[in-house]
């Protein structure tokens, strides 16, 4: 375009200015409405903060020890594995990754998965949930999503044109303090009135993310019967099935009578085998949901990283092999983690927070409403307590966590603005600098 300004004269330049090209930037409204009022995002805002501050980082939800050897090597193998393992596999998941992921899972929910009708491999869990809501959720629908909810749920339906409708999670009335993540439930008749002739689907996190609460089979099926009821899809993200301490036990909705047909479940490789940057993940469920979310990733990331998928395979073959005894990753991670989990229970307590004991995950909860501490800033005097509190705790202290009413609606935020996450999947020395920083507090006070 520039070269023929030069070659015909003057009277293309005047159209250009004349057009607003001079300006600078385009002075018609750029963006989308559906991305209006979704553009912050928490973990950009605190992961920075924390990164600004140099803080010792119990915020994300990631761990600072490496995967497996087993899943290590077989990605070095992957690399050196010949031409193939750098080029494109299967749109919808390599086809080792897609067999053993429906070998595996076949006998947990007792039925035969298809692998290539059933299962779509996704840049994550994060790609998988949005395929869901993108195929599934349309204009007007509703979507009812149970509180506390990983932040991404929220903007995901708002993008698809749905409403979320919500639902919190409650510490159970009348049973003393509030000590375990098994203590906050759903209240059965609050759940029934969110349903509507609109409701196209509802949202479960279990383990849930930030409460640490492993849904019981009993819950489950009050769940299931108002979705059978109402003709609903289930949306279960399970990407901590593996992370559950103290004899809990993970039970997948699907399982139950009358499920499979209608719930898409949402699975991690990164959670699984403690590799959150290789980004592979899945959405399992019946061909006739999952084909539509196959035309989203189609037409969007088309594939996934051919090496990773083809190390996560590897690693679901051995864990298939050893599955149920002591040489299983499955087995041996929550072993580990449980003792951290204790560990990082005991120092909140000791410096006067209240943990809620995590039943499954990566996270811990404490209530900070026994701590005095002036957060009178005038920058964030409009913000939640915790917002507030995080902060102070990140500039003045030098540690890092999460504010849990991130996890609400605006309805509910108020009620649960008292709270703070804490990631305990980390090194000891981690968790130790995170004591020190506490305990030291703590003296002071």
């Amino acid at each position: 375009m520039w070269r023929r300004a030069a070659v015909n004269g003057p009277w293309l330049s005047i159209r250009l200015v004349n057009a607003g090209f001079h300006k600078g930037k385009m002075s018609r409204k750029l963006h989308a409405r559906r991305i209006e009022g979704i553009d912050k995002n928490i973990w950009v805002e605190f992961t920075q903060l924390a990164a600004d501050y140099k803080a010792v980082n119990l915020g994300q939800g990631f761990p600072d020890f490496s995967p497996p050897s087993f899943v290590q090597e077989a990605f070095c193998k992957a690399l050196n594995g010949g031409f193939s393992m750098h080029q494109y596999t299967r749109a919808f998941g390599h086809p080792n990754l897609v067999k053993i992921l429906a070998k595996f899972f076949s006998r947990i929910v007792g039925r035969e998965i298809d692998p290539m009708e059933d299962i779509l491999v996704s840049v994550g869990a994060y790609q998988a949930l949005f395929c869901t809501f993108q195929a599934l959720i349309d204009e007007g629908d509703e979507v009812i999503i149970v509180e506390p909810f990983f932040d991404c749920y929220q903007p995901m339906v708002m993008m698809a044109g749905g409403t979320a409708i919500y639902v919190p999670l409650k510490p159970r009335e009348g049973c003393g303090p509030v000590l375990s993540s098994a203590d906050w439930v759903l209240s059965p008749e609050e759940l029934a009135s969110k349903f509507s002739p609109r409701t196209k689907a509802i949202v479960i996190n279990t383990p849930n993310n930030p409460l640490g609460k492993v849904y019981q089979r009993k819950e489950l099926q009050m769940i299931a019967d108002l979705c059978i009821k109402h003709d609903v899809i289930c949306i279960s993200d399970e990407v901590y099935e593996w992370l559950t301490y103290d004899g809990t036990k993970h039970v997948k909705i699907a399982s139950l009578p009358g499920m499979w047909e209608r719930t898409v479940t949402i699975g991690s490789a990164g959670k699984t085998f403690s590799a959150t940057g290789w980004k592979v993940g899945w959405a399992m469920g019946p061909g006739h949901i999952l084909k539509h979310l196959k035309t989203v990733h189609q037409n969007s990331v088309y594939h996934c990283a051919t090496a990773a998928q083809e190390a996560v395979a590897v690693g679901f073959q051995r864990e298939y092999d050893v599955f149920g005894t002591e040489e299983s990753y499955f087995h041996q991670l929550p072993k580990h983690l449980h003792e951290k989990r204790l560990r990082l229970a005991d120092c909140l307590k000791s410096v006067g927070l209240k943990p809620i004991l995590p039943q499954g995950g990566y996270f811990m909860i404490a209530d900070i409403s026994n701590l005095n501490v002036d957060l009178t800033e005038p920058s964030t005097e409009d913000e939640p307590y915790d917002y507030r509190f995080v902060k102070w705790l990140i500039k003045e202290k030098g540690l890092a966590t999460i504010p849990v009413s991130a996890f609400y609606s605006s309805e509910h935020r108020n009620e649960f603005q008292k709270y703070i996450r804490f990631c305990f999947v980390k090194e000891d020395s981690t968790l130790q600098a995170a004591e020190d920083i506490l305990r030291q507090w703590s003296d002071s006070k």
